[in-house]
């Protein structure tokens, strides 16, 4: 069984910034994309970034400059650097992991954590 941990929410004022993390943990044989997304209130959940296992990032139009996404293979872990935050990035992050577990390659998903920006 694989389990994704995330860490790093919170409440920050428009213009502040966070710094999300999210582990693997479980029998992990390989991961493949990290990723992340978020689902703002009343909101559909929607892409934030992405990170390939090669290093590859891509971004949502809405926060590109502001976020950058990085992974760290040896701790099985995905990073969201998060700068001048505005309050419409207010949302629950989500990360998001393609792993080859015992059971061969499966789409995983954090709990999500809360992220409130005041302005």
């Amino acid at each position: 069984q694989v389990q994704l941990v995330e860490s790093g929410g919170g409440l920050v004022q428009a213009g502040g910034s966070l710094r999300l993390s999210c582990g693997a943990s479980g029998r992990i044989f390989s991961i493949n994309r990290m990723a992340w997304y978020r689902q703002g209130p009343g909101k559909q959940r929607e892409f934030v970034a992405h990170i390939s296992s090669s290093g590859t990032t891509n971004y949502a139009d809405s926060v590109k400059g502001r976020f950058t996404i990085s992974r760290d293979n040896i701790k099985n872990t995905v990073y969201l650097q998060m700068n001048s935050l505005q309050p419409e990035d207010t949302a629950v992050y989500y990360c998001n992991m393609y792993v080859r577990g015992l059971a061969g390659w499966s789409d995983y998903w954090g709990q999500g954590t809360q992220v409130t920006v005041s302005s």
